[in-house]
């Protein structure tokens, strides 16, 4: 069931269907992290290097080249903490079209089944943060553990599995529930549910490709809830 979704998800990415959102998500995180690294290298600019200068004295002129070193170390260390904010930004602006993502899904691979509800603008606003979060709060805990040989990995993807796979299954579900049912629902499936985060998380590891991976979860998610719905009304009515 799991690799089902997934597979079909990621068949979906680049269809015709999906270049739409796939584009207006792609430019407005590349627009977003332009801006981001323009506001990091002013704020170095303006806040940092006059608290250096302040720390170390006038140097002769021979050892300009170390202030050449600290520059490029600088621009380093700027493009490294870029880096680590390209998930979370794309995971902030992705937010913002899970809907468009769900409902191509509904449509195309569901034509027959009701169709979901969207979120109202706020709500979607705020589960596009609580993603960013999300990202940023897995990632924190894996670079915390990063001297523990082995465990920052384990720690990465459990974390990930565990967040992603909850908010993410929750958003598929309450397009057609109510927020408590959708919640009863992860529960009652939270290992199936869980183990659909951690694909998600081996998703979000890989360079480049984690730009998609609120798109992708989206869209795994919804043909998750739809087997489980499918799953559990027969088992229903078996009873």
């Amino acid at each position: 069931m799991i690799l089902d979704a997934a597979g079909r998800a990621a068949g979906q990415l680049l269809s015709p269907a999906f270049r739409t959102v796939f584009f207006k998500t792609l430019g407005l995180t590349l627009l977003a992290l332009v801006a981001l690294w323009f506001a990091l290298t002013q704020g170095f600019a303006w806040l940092a290097l006059p608290v250096l200068e302040g720390f170390v004295p006038a140097m002769p002129d021979w050892a300009g080249w170390l202030g050449l070193i600290a520059a490029i170390v600088a621009g380093l260390a700027l493009a490294l903490g870029l880096a680590l904010l390209v998930a979370p930004v794309s995971a902030l602006i992705a937010g913002l079209f899970l809907d468009d993502v769900a409902e191509l899904v509904e449509k195309s691979d569901y034509p027959a089944d009701p169709p979901g509800r969207a979120m109202p603008p706020v709500q979607a606003l705020w589960l596009s943060l609580k993603f960013f979060a999300i990202v940023i709060l897995g990632n924190l805990v894996a670079l915390l553990l990063l001297l523990v040989p082995g465990v920052n990995l384990v720690a990465f993807f459990v974390v990930n599995g565990y967040l992603l796979g909850r908010e993410f299954f929750e958003f598929a579900a309450m397009r057609f529930r109510d927020e408590a049912e959708a919640k009863a629902l992860r529960r009652r499936h939270a290992g199936t549910v869980f183990l659909a985060g951690l694909v998600i998380a081996g998703f979000l590891a890989i360079p480049l490709v984690n730009l998609l991976t609120p798109l992708f979860a989206a869209a795994m998610m919804v043909h998750l809830h739809k087997a489980i719905s499918l799953r559990h009304g027969a088992a229903a009515r078996m009873r």
